[in-house]
């Protein structure tokens, strides 16, 4: 529920009615909090997530992230219930390549995200261990004034703190005349000694490329 501090519409939960997989294509579909939780513990203001067993228990305790009573925390009920998925158990790697296949959602306030945290805070933490994002976009249509879902950007973000978070240095948009709704397109990233790159679709489609023979403090 805490949505990483930014107070965002919707929550995550660990359950195949928001998330499932079907003829090889994985599906993420927002639903209302309301029709899992009913309608009392969500206009009352209280709601509690926390397991015991790995399959319920809460992933995020900040921000009211497991338990949110509104009349006590003084933070609405997230509305929206959708899904993500972690792979730090499973999965990491220093250098390589990776791609994601995916049509991204349409619909207003959407913020599709294919995201890579490090799986151990070397320098500290968020974000001075670093973020990098492959893909954030919006489901909004184009006419949405911020961008919508016919742009997507690649970020990188760096720094001591929050408050110094430097990601204006490592970002780049990418900007479409259809939308990224109507197909499915690939999101790839390439990491080496080198350079870290984003592309779509083919490599040589280039959206954000990041030299490393400059530092990051040197770039901060």
């Amino acid at each position: 529920m805490g949505g990483g501090g930014n107070w965002e519409f919707e929550m995550y939960y660990n359950n195949r009615t928001s998330s499932w997989v079907e003829d090889g294509i994985l599906y993420i579909e927002p639903i209302m909090t309301e029709d899992v939780f009913g309608h009392d513990a969500v206009y009352s203001g209280s709601i509690d997530v926390w397991g015991a067993s790995p399959a319920d228990q809460c992933t995020g305790n900040a921000f009211y992230g497991c338990s949110r009573s509104q009349p006590a925390s003084g933070n609405y009920v997230n509305p929206v219930l959708s899904s993500r998925v972690r792979t730090v158990e499973s999965f990491s790697f220093k250098y390589g390549k990776v791609e994601v296949r995916a049509q991204l959602p349409k619909g207003d306030w959407i913020w599709p995200a294919i995201w890579m945290l490090p799986k151990n805070n070397h320098y500290g933490q968020w974000p001075a261990s670093g973020e990098i994002d492959i893909m954030e976009s919006r489901g909004n249509d184009a006419s949405y004034s911020a961008g919508g879902n016919n742009a997507f950007a690649s970020t990188l973000h760096f720094g001591p703190d929050w408050q110094h978070n430097a990601y204006e240095k490592t970002h780049a948009e990418y900007h479409s005349d259809t939308s990224l709704g109507d197909d499915f397109h690939i999101y790839g990233l390439i990491w080496n000694e080198n350079e870290i790159k984003t592309y779509i679709d083919t490599e040589d489609n280039v959206v954000l490329d990041i030299k490393t023979d400059e530092s990051f403090w040197q770039r901060g």
